[in-house]
């Protein structure tokens, strides 16, 4: 078991879940930051773990100074960052480029990490970053999505896709100035997947629930479908982000970014069909609309570009099956404890 110290950010939201729990299920100390109550609720949460977790306070990932924070650090883990709707366009894409929200939180950590003395470094990005008229998912593509089309198509995932793009070109510039650091991006498609023990939802959050929202709006007759049945298990996406922290170096394998998705998929409507079976009382709640798919139900991409990297197989993914099941018996379960809190169930938004 490893006694390594990792620095995470976004450590109380769906994936950080994930990621802190296994990271302390495999020995690792974890040095979480959150904001106020979160943080009060980490300490709480993950108390059985004993000394191996500490929780910092930070009020503001992208300006706030935290070298206390990052004493000792032998790896960082950089998941937080604004979601679509989360927050107004106009403050996630900033005048000025190297001061928009995504790009400030993104460098202001791995800045103070170097100086910390940290020499790896894995950070969240998205396949958002990637997409482009191409069609080709690699890690040279990138989404060519300017700031104004960003803040003047009224689309919140275009404003997502931009900010989240701008971030990782950033800190790509920045490592490439950096070499000692060893920097690893995991670039994933939509994740889904059940909820840790540690993650709280005793009110109905759509933000909170991240990218599950996506299969929730297919409990509900007015739901939007989704827009396309690829995919990756939250689980999956968390084990690649600790197997980053000691991939092989970027010597032997080049910059580390890696578009990361799920070798297993079939359309939403065999996703319906086999919740169906497995769930019948649900049958009833399905969505009106017939997903329509618009895309390979598995991402086109280099699989053996992920294992060269970080050692995973197509045979070490999670199976279809079980993540769809686990997910759909995760959202009910939160419904239920939902309602026993007198709290209505909604049609929720689409993401």
């Amino acid at each position: 078991m490893s006694s390594e110290l990792v620095f995470v950010t976004g450590a109380s939201g769906f994936l950080g879940s994930h990621v802190m729990l296994q990271l302390l299920e495999k020995g690792h100390r974890v040095r979480a930051a959150a904001r106020g109550a979160k943080a009060d609720h980490l300490r709480s949460s993950y108390a059985t773990y004993g000394d191996r977790l500490e929780v910092v306070k930070i009020t503001d990932i992208a300006h706030d100074k935290f070298p206390e924070a990052l004493a000792g650090v032998d790896g960082i883990i950089h998941i937080a960052s604004p979601l679509p709707g989360r927050a107004d366009p106009a403050e996630i894409l900033a005048n000025d480029f190297h001061r928009q929200a995504a790009v400030e939180g993104t460098l202001n950590v791995v800045v103070q990490g170097e100086k910390a003395g940290v020499k790896r470094m894995v950070v969240t990005s998205s396949i958002a970053t990637v997409i482009n008229p191409n069609n080709t998912f690699t890690d040279q593509d990138w989404n060519p999505v300017t700031r104004e089309e960003a803040l003047t198509g009224g689309n919140e995932m275009e404003t997502y896709s931009a900010s989240k793009t701008f971030a990782e070109m950033a800190l790509w510039e920045w490592a490439d100035k950096h070499p000692h650091v060893e920097v690893t991006t995991l670039n994933p498609t939509f994740f889904y997947g059940p909820f840790t023990p540690h993650f709280p939802l005793p009110a109905p959050d759509f933000g909170a629930i991240s990218t599950n929202l996506l299969v929730y709006n297919l409990l509900f007759k007015d739901g939007v479908p989704p827009y396309h049945a690829r995919y990756i298990d939250v689980r999956d996406v968390a084990k690649a982000h600790i197997l980053a922290l000691n991939s092989r170096s970027t010597a032997e394998v080049g910059r580390k970014r890696i578009v990361f998705s799920s070798p297993h998929g079939w359309p939403w409507q065999k996703t319906l069909d086999f919740i169906a079976e497995r769930r019948p009382a649900l049958r009833e709640r399905f969505i009106a609309a017939t997903p329509e798919d618009t895309a390979p139900d598995v991402l086109p991409m280099d699989f053996k570009r992920v294992e060269e990297v970080l050692g995973m197989k197509t045979a070490d993914f999670y199976p279809i099956e079980e993540t769809m099941l686990e997910t759909f018996d995760a959202l009910i379960q939160a419904e239920d404890q939902w309602r026993s809190a007198g709290h209505p169930i909604k049609t929720p938004p689409s993401f």
